[in-house]
């Protein structure tokens, strides 16, 4: 059985810098993934209302993220 760990990072008051080069929809409209000059991806709540909340950042690509894909089953 795995295990899976969801990778969240929390920061103080100010968030850190993420200029925006990719972005994707999830295909249930739900979920918004950026992708940032500075190497992160975020992960974003969507709402029924179009109002957008942050869910996640993950770290770790040493250069921009300028394409995003989704997986296939």
């Amino acid at each position: 059985m795995k295990t899976w760990v969801p990778a969240v990072a929390v920061w103080g008051r100010t968030a850190p810098s993420h200029s925006i080069t990719a972005i994707m929809v999830t295909d249930d409209q739900q979920t918004i993934v950026t992708g940032s000059q500075e190497g992160q991806i975020c992960l974003w709540n969507l709402s029924s209302d179009l109002k957008i909340s942050s869910k996640e950042i993950l770290f770790g690509h040493t250069a921009s993220v300028i394409c995003l894909a989704k997986a296939r089953e």
